[in-house]
């Protein structure tokens, strides 16, 4: 099975989402540069040194401007082979949106819409 591993969700304010998910869930938050979308990483529980949750289950995301790549939240999943899981993604039914692209030092990422038009991410995580 391929597990979910992040979370995306639209935001019209960036600054009044930060507050917000800081404020109510003690999240930490932090803003990423035009390089990467100002893209809002979300770290939703403790972090061990190697970057990893303390809690088993967890897991982080972010927000992204709401509009271009949509409206509503979505998830990523992990894969251990980006190429070979859009092949099975469209054998699926599914739809690739867009070409993949490198997220340095996280891995490699794409979006595909599901047969009921769901907007899902892929990724195939940097080795650690």
């Amino acid at each position: 099975m391929n597990p979910v591993v992040h979370f995306e969700m639209p935001a019209e304010d960036k600054q009044r989402t930060k507050k917000f998910y800081e404020t109510a869930f003690g999240w930490e938050l932090k803003q990423l540069g035009p390089e990467m979308g100002d893209y809002l990483l979300a770290t939703t529980s403790p972090l061990d040194e190697n970057k990893m949750h303390k809690n088993k289950g967890a897991i982080n995301g972010g927000f992204f401007q709401k509009g271009e790549y949509g409206t509503m939240p979505h998830l990523v999943i992990s894969v251990a082979d980006l190429a070979k899981h859009m092949v099975i993604v469209k054998n699926a039914g599914g739809e690739i949106q867009g070409e993949p692209m490198d997220i340095p030092g996280v891995g490699k990422f794409v979006m595909f819409k599901d047969t009921e038009g769901n907007r899902v991410g892929m990724l195939q995580p940097s080795q650690m």
